[in-house]
């Protein structure tokens, strides 16, 4: 299933380096995915900052590569792009994601912006 996210994240300090591992494993395993920063951070309080980044390609490979990349590079990474299947009009965009080290999950994020440009923000958040 192709798809694309703006919920994903990678610890600060350590966003470019990251991306760049990422984008060079998916195309030396042949692999539909392609990722960016696009230069937001998201602050949480239990977790601490993170640079945000999109991707276009398919779901499972997302997920698998920022799993590995966690593992990698030792780092918190946002695997983001869960969605409640309520189809209610609200007034902003909702997505929700988990935060990981490595295999395990820590903790879980709710995240909402305006439904015509502004930024993420982290309405929730919860420890593992």
């Amino acid at each position: 299933m192709k798809m694309d996210s703006e919920t994903f994240g990678i610890e600060k300090g350590h966003g470019q380096e990251a991306i760049d591992w990422l984008n060079e494993k998916a195309k030396k395993d042949k692999l539909k995915f392609e990722a960016r920063l696009y230069g937001e951070e998201i602050e949480t309080q239990n977790f601490g900052t993170f640079e945000l980044f999109s991707w276009i390609g398919d779901v499972q490979v997302a997920r698998k590569l920022v799993i590995k990349a966690s593992k990698r590079f030792k780092i918190k990474v946002i695997e983001g792009g869960y969605r409640t299947k309520d189809k209610i009009f609200k007034m902003s965009k909702q997505d929700y994601g988990v935060v990981r080290k490595g295999d395990k999950v820590i903790g879980h994020l709710a995240f909402t912006a305006p439904m015509l440009g502004g930024k993420w923000k982290v309405s929730e958040e919860e420890l593992r």
